[in-house]
């Protein structure tokens, strides 16, 4: 093994990588579909080793049979099989490869499979606790690190063994004494590579924390807001200086790494060289008291330096091994994660939806259970573990001294018009009937957003019921739920793709004609057939390249061509103009006709236009009825139509 290979493996050592019976077990489970690709590569191994014991001899006979009696054709076979042997050899190792990637390729398939299939069932609550980049680093780095110990560590390991265990089986047969000398300075061996393995860990861990605060500052400043941030506040001279201060620290210690680890092979060289000199000097001794032929020293020669490749493969072995494990179990992790929204076995699946909607006494908190969640994982190199990447400080000494001072507070002040709470829904009640408007109002923070996401099973309630035509939620197949609701969020998303791409999501197998009819009732067709490349243009990134009305209008068309029975909004348009609200007022109209609708109310018009008006406050329904109904109580509706509603022209 490499001196690199060995000091990267030690990387995580202070986390303490324990190798158990169940995990080596779970390890095996998902290689057993490959076991005869494994057989295979066992038998090259032991082909390949068994190979490369053979070119000693050929020198041994070559310098003390054939030389001294002049045997030329015996020289010339000798000759091609020296040819031969490392062909031979080629070949099998391109064999043990094929097979070893295989094997390895095939096990990081089904897990990353099983891994991202296990995500996509995961709740809501699960993505808002968890950060995106841990989820990409078990995905990749983990996946990764696991596919190294499948398709390297393990079968260096078995390799590595197999030659120790020949090659010393071979030497004991030429001379016992000089093997007895050279694994003599195996105790140097292991001194050396765990005190320079640990000084070059600590380098590593330095070079890749210095590394993610590059990286990091890129991925901040490079991005599209982050470029525009930039650009606004004219930081430009200040962030290519920060920049190349970054970049400097990576240099440095970049050089500092490059010349330790070059101390390392010297080294090892050394402690090397200390066993070949004592072999060749009383070997030397042997051949001239006649004890044995300079060709059985040439041929032992050979195989130390073999022998002590193989050595120093075993040594880091364990560390190797130990730190390759821990990847398998950041990845069986999730894998093991329990899911809190899940499908019953014998869930209804729902037809002939008409939209009835029951909320009955639905209390919800976002209280995190710790189980559903994933560990924190120290892990060096990562961009999560930079705590301020503009100011390069830690945060956390501040964060700590402002939770401190609060807790220390013996009167803190309270805001009697905040929306802070634990509890986000208490006792939610209400029916929609089919076909009808429900508008929520309420100020920010009210619980509006947390009501919808109930609607679709993005949560569970923490206590109480949701009935969909009369089914409890938790009754019905999460497919047929999620086909009758169609959802239009306040933050439109759209994927870095095509328009027509992102409109088919809702029905992949739309036609033109069906596509082209939901995105004229969202009145943004015009609008596409302008653009150069018409359905086929790329948004950009979240959608960037449109404007914030015209992401809505396509979110509007996407829900259209879904065609669900219930639709929920979250009717944003206070930020756009005028051209771009009155377009999606009128698509709205057309949205929702016929279809039971719940809807985040923005406007005046919608709230006119309900069926029953729910005015939350502090996750709770303190008022209810149409718009003159709750203007006549004199409440918070009240107010909020002063403040909000009453300049609107309807």
């Amino acid at each position: 093994m490499h001196g690199y290979g060995w000091f990267m493996a030690m990387r995580q050592g202070d986390e303490k990588p324990k190798v158990t019976r169940e995990l080596l077990l779970r390890v095996l489970n998902y290689a057993k579909p490959y076991w005869w690709h494994i057989a295979g590569m066992l038998v090259t191994i032991l082909l390949g080793t068994g190979l490369s014991l053979l070119t000693p001899l050929i020198f041994r006979n070559m310098i003390d049979v054939v030389l001294p009696a002049k045997d030329t054709q015996q020289l010339v076979w000798l000759g091609l099989g020296l040819l031969f042997i490392p062909a031979l050899n080629g070949g099998i190792n391109v064999l043990q490869r094929r097979l070893n990637s295989t094997v390895g390729e095939g096990v990081i398939y089904d897990l990353r499979s099983g891994l991202f299939a296990r995500l996509q069932r995961m709740s809501l609550r699960f993505f808002t606790n968890t950060k995106t980049g841990e989820l990409m680093s078990r995905l990749n780095s983990d996946v990764v690190g696991a596919q190294n110990a499948i398709s390297n560590t393990i079968v260096n390991i078995v390799t590595n063994l197999i030659q120790t265990i020949a090659l010393f089986a071979v030497m004991l047969t030429l001379e016992w004494r000089l093997t007895v000398i050279s694994v003599l300075i195996l105790p140097l061996f292991i001194l050396a590579a765990q005190r320079i393995g640990t000084v070059l860990r600590d380098i590593a861990r330095e070079a890749m924390d210095i590394n993610a605060q590059m990286n990091a500052h890129m991925n901040e400043t490079l991005n599209i807001g982050g470029a525009l941030l930039v650009k606004l506040f004219g930081r430009t001279r200040e962030e290519e200086k920060r920049f190349r201060d970054r970049a400097a620290n990576v240099r440095d210690i970049g050089i500092r790494r490059a010349v330790i680890g070059s101390s390392f092979f010297v080294i090892f060289g050394l402690v090397t060289a200390v066993g070949t000199a004592l072999v060749y000097g009383l070997g030397g001794y042997f051949v001239i008291t006649d004890v044995f032929t300079v060709g059985t020293i040439v041929a032992f020669g050979s195989y130390l330096g073999q022998l002590y490749g193989s050595l120093q493969g075993l040594v880091s072995a364990p560390v190797d091994f130990s730190t390759s494990m821990v990847s398998f179990e950041r990845v069986f992790e999730i894998v093991d994660l329990p899911q809190d929204i899940v499908e019953k076995e014998n869930a209804v699946e729902l037809k002939d939806v008409q939209g009835e909607l029951e909320f009955n006494n639905v209390t919800f908190n976002y209280k995190v259970d710790e189980s559903i969640l994933l560990k924190d994982v120290k892990r060096y190199g990562s961009m999560d573990n930079v705590k301020a990447v503009i100011s390069g400080g830690n945060a956390d000494a501040s964060v700590i001294k402002r939770r401190v001072e609060r807790a220390a507070s013996d009167s803190p002040e309270v805001d009697s018009t905040s929306q802070a709470r634990d509890v986000a829904l208490e006792g939610i009640s209400f029916i929609a009937r089919p076909g009808n408007l429900i508008a929520l109002v309420g100020p920010s923070g009210a619980g509006k957003t947390t009501v919808t996401y109930l609607i679709p099973r993005l949560y569970d309630p923490t206590d109480g019921l949701i009935r969909i035509d009369g089914h409890d939620l938790k009754d019905v197949t999460l497919e047929s739920l999620s086909s009758s609701i169609g959802m239009v969020t306040q933050e439109t998303y759209l994927f870095h793709d095509t328009i027509r791409t992102n409109l088919i999501y809702a029905k992949p197998d739309a036609t033109q004609e069906e596509i082209e009819a939901a995105a004229k009732a969202a009145n943004i067709h015009n609008f596409i057939m302008d653009l150069s490349d018409g359905y086929d243009t790329i948004v950009g990134e979240r959608g960037y390249r449109l404007s914030g009305g015209e992401k809505q209008r396509i979110a509007l068309a996407r829900v259209i061509l879904k065609d669900p029975r219930i639709l929920v909004l979250d009717e944003a348009t206070s930020s756009l103009d005028s051209e771009s609200e009155s377009l999606i007022q009128d698509a709205l109209k057309r949205v929702m006709a016929g279809r039971t609708s719940i809807v985040i109310a923005h406007r005046l018009s919608t709230i006119l236009a309900a069926d029953m008006i729910l005015v939350m406050d502090r996750g709770r329904i303190v008022e209810r009825g149409t718009h003159e109904e709750l203007l006549a109580t004199g409440g918070i509706y009240s107010q909020l139509y002063e403040t909000q509603f009453r300049g609107e022209r309807v």
